[in-house]
């Protein structure tokens, strides 16, 4: 029987993989890929899709066409629960698939507050920033508002996210020329808190001239279809809200029994394999780097693609594995839409039309690699 390599999700640490699963199957390998759509979407640019800057398909891989046509399956499904020792994971549809090898990256989600914007009663303008795809709909939404009325938009949370997402709403109104919206954004402590006054200054600076209010120590406890109440009890009014308040990785792997980080995501060796079962690996969001904690970027995604796709083709094949370096210090640069980014690298930090610039051709080549690798 043929060795079979399970792949779930079709993120940003598996796209060299992906790419070359022909060779997986040229060895004799069955390669299969479990995802919730056909398509992935690229996050770094889904502030961009917000506002208009770029259509869905501009950020988008084609990912279950990919698949299929280098030789491997493709499952729509969610993987909901692993189970070790039978080498299976069970989906939510029910089936088990088995496994020889299996990799995750499988992202991370945006936990909702409070039991008032959770489940059944969650409100239908309450709109997590991911999936990334939701941000369509939610564009699409407000562009509808902006139409009839003036509205407030509060993004909840203090990181990039919700600086990019204002920004974004902001470009999205001025474009569909309607009624310019009130934004705001609730910070649960300080606004960009883990980055220096250089960056965090430019980014007020570039929000706040646009009208956009930054609230600092706003922590929200539950949030209706017209409210938020925050944790000292005082409400706010809300037309949309997003909520950016961080990610948390996948919890199947806890649910699952096996060996966590901190953050609940798999903690996994130098060679991006469970630190628990070494016939599991993961990459990106969803895992718990043991050497060091990584920030959740995508560029630690990307650069994890080559060592994951060797170190998947040696576990098959019984060969050694390599070992992951984070790599030097990355480049970090933020779209607050209008053309307007802030740009960091090292001590370098710089806000403007050429932040943007910079950020529009790294991210639209990289998509244009990968797009033209799934028909290649």
């Amino acid at each position: 029987m043929k060795k079979h390599l399970v792949l779930v999700g079709g993120g940003h640490a598996h796209m060299v993989t992906l790419a070359n699963i022909h060779r997986f199957v040229d060895k004799g390998y069955r390669v299969t890929v479990i995802g919730p759509s056909e398509y992935h979407y690229y996050s770094g640019m889904g502030p961009g899709m917000l506002g208009g800057t770029y259509s869905p398909d501009q950020i988008r891989f084609t990912t279950k066409k990919g698949v299929e046509s280098r030789g491997g399956e493709f499952v729509t499904d969610r993987v909901t629960r692993i189970f070790p020792g039978d080498r299976q994971v069970e989906t939510g549809s029910g089936i088990r698939i088995d496994y020889d090898v299996v990799s995750f990256n499988a992202g991370s989600y945006i936990p909702l507050p409070g039991p008032d914007s959770a489940g059944k009663d969650r409100p239908d303008n309450l709109y997590p920033v991911k999936p990334i795809e939701r941000l369509m709909d939610a564009s699409n939404v407000l562009k509808t508002l902006f139409a009839e009325k003036q509205v407030t938009v509060n993004v909840v949370g203090g990181g990039p996210s919700s600086a990019e997402v204002a920004g974004n709403v902001w470009q999205l109104a001025r474009d569909s020329k309607g009624n310019m919206p009130q934004i705001r954004i609730l910070c649960g402590s300080g606004f960009m808190g883990r980055f220096g006054d250089r960056v965090r200054s430019r980014m007020k600076q570039i929000l706040e001239n646009r009208g956009v209010v930054i609230q600092e120590n706003a922590r929200v406890k539950s949030v209706t279809k017209s409210r938020i109440t925050l944790t000292s009890g005082h409400l706010l009014d809300t037309d949309f809200t997003f909520m950016a308040a961080g990610v948390i990785p996948s919890p199947i792997f806890e649910d699952s029994g096996l060996t966590v980080g901190p953050d609940k995501g798999l903690l996994v060796n130098l060679y991006l394999q469970s630190v628990a079962d070494s016939r599991i690996f993961g990459g990106g969001d969803c895992i718990h780097f043991q050497p060091q904690p990584l920030d959740k970027v995508g560029v630690y995604a990307v650069r994890q693609n080559p060592v994951l796709c060797h170190n998947l083709m040696a576990a098959l094949d019984g060969m050694p594995l390599k070992p992951f370096d984070p790599g030097p210090d990355y480049l970090l640069v933020f779209n607050l839409g209008g053309k307007q980014g802030v740009l960091k690298k090292k001590n370098i930090v710089f806000k403007g039309r050429l932040a943007f610039t910079i950020k529009d051709y790294i991210d639209t080549k990289f998509m244009k690699k990968f797009q033209a690798a799934e028909i290649g």
